[in-house]
């Protein structure tokens, strides 16, 4: 030690050594913060104006340079400190105080100058990390041929390695990480607005073939009819839009609206030709679209109602955009299970279902956990278990769920008791009466 050094008071020493100590612990503390913000989060602050947030965005658009001006700063500080605290351990214990000091140093480096500020730091980011960002910007001016200098060298390095240095600056995110986020967020939105948001992203998955009304449940004009019965049918309508065709569903020819018919009608003026000029031809999508985008192209196509077909062109059901919507919003119709034809109450517990109805539905009206990812209908999903023809007084078990067929017609389920689901499986031959 030179003799100039022991010129310098004890309490001086003592408090640089505090200080330094300090500004190690603010290094860490700030390069946590910093790393720790939320990105989306941060950009919203910097588009609202915020000072802070936009250095802070600034600074970190390029982390390689940002944390090499942090660590040359950390490291300087660290480096002063090992120096200090070694002439403050000589000066009070001699050669037996380098030996103390090496161990107190490495204790309280880790305690006050690591532990404490980053654990601060990640519960506070923002708060230390903004004005940090005021500091480090005005750092960057003045130390900027050094940092350059030092991060130079560490990408030549890497690039000898073959490792890729560049920084994506990107936060774009896949369908599962927004959901992800969708669900943290969720204590700071309302339930019904959080289920509406994640309904949106799951329309991605989701086709025209799963939310379809099927062909065997299309109801429309036939053509073919005595013009006394169209006439009734249109009576009694309860559609705003009505399916057109002649002989059969294979033949159709579009779509009529109520609201361009009914003045003729009541004035007694509606006759086949009128009714087949104000018919629209149909639009027709394919089964594997996906909602997004058949949501996106009734905009286009400024439709509201398209039929499904196949990739042989059969038509397979019809979809339209309160489907979509509903998909969205949850069903818009307030009829309860009592009244619903497809879905009824059992006196001796279950529900009463039509073989037709869409497992979908059958999952949103009765909270059941059948899977959606094959058949699209109850009897689908029971000829697929069974690999057979059901037939009447039949149960069969799938996830748990004891189905009990009471009536089939043309090799299909026509009705059927879904019994409440039961905690274990039975055992072999419990599946079946």
């Amino acid at each position: 030690m030179t003799p100039a050094a022991f010129d310098i008071p004890l309490v001086v020493q003592i408090g640089s050594l505090v200080l330094l100590f300090f500004l190690s612990g603010f290094f860490s503390g700030s390069e946590t913060a910093l790393m720790s913000l939320n990105r989306y989060k941060l950009r919203h602050q910097a588009d609202q104006g915020h000072a802070g947030a936009k250095l802070a965005q600034k600074l970190l658009e390029k982390p390689d340079r940002l944390i090499g001006l942090i660590l040359l700063g950390n490291n300087f500080i660290n480096i002063l400190i090992t120096q200090l605290a070694t002439l403050l351990g000589y000066q009070l214990f001699g050669s037996a105080g380098l030996a103390i000091t090496t161990g107190l140093l490495t204790l309280f480096l880790l305690i006050f100058a690591e532990v404490m500020p980053k654990t601060l730091a990640a519960l506070h980011p923002e708060r230390i990390a903004f004005p940090a960002s005021h500091i480090y910007t005005g750092m960057l001016k003045v130390m900027w041929p050094i940092v350059w200098l030092v991060n130079v060298l560490a990408n030549s390095i890497l690039r000898l390695f073959n490792m890729r240095h560049e920084v994506d600056g990107s936060i774009a995110l896949n369908r599962e990480e927004l959901r992800s986020i969708m669900y943290t967020a969720g204590p700071h939105l309302p339930q019904t607005h959080l289920d509406m948001l994640i309904s949106v992203l799951d329309l991605e998955s989701i086709t025209a073939e799963d939310v379809m009304i099927p062909r065997s449940q299309l109801m429309g004009l036939d053509l073919a009819e005595d013009w006394n019965d169209i006439e009734e049918q249109l009576l009694h309508s309860q559609f705003t839009r009505m399916l057109v065709y002649k002989d059969s569903l294979d033949n159709i020819l579009g779509f009529i609206h109520m609201r361009k018919i009914l003045p003729l009608f009541q004035e007694g003026k509606l006759d086949r030709e009128r009714l087949l000029q104000a018919v629209r031809p149909a639009y027709f999508v394919p089964e594997s679209i996906t909602l997004t985008q058949q949501l996106l192209r009734f905009r286009e196509e400024s439709r509201r109602i398209a039929l499904v077909v196949d990739e042989y062109g059969e038509i397979q059901g019809l979809l339209t955009m309160e489907d979509i919507l509903e998909e969205i919003v949850g069903e818009f119709s307030t009829v309860p299970i009592s009244q619903n034809r497809e879905i009824q109450p059992h006196k001796g517990g279950g529900h009463w279902i039509d073989g037709a109805t869409s497992i979908r539905e059958l999952n949103r009206q009765l909270a059941t956990q059948l899977p959606t990812d094959g058949p699209k209908t109850v009897n689908g999903l029971i000829m697929q278990h069974l690999e057979s023809i059901p037939v009447p007084g039949m149960t069969v078990l799938i996830e748990n769920y004891p189905m009990e067929i009471r009536k089939t017609h043309n090799n299909a389920v026509k009705t059927l008791i879904i019994h409440p689901r039961i905690s274990r499986k039975p055992r072999e031959g419990e599946a079946h009466g």
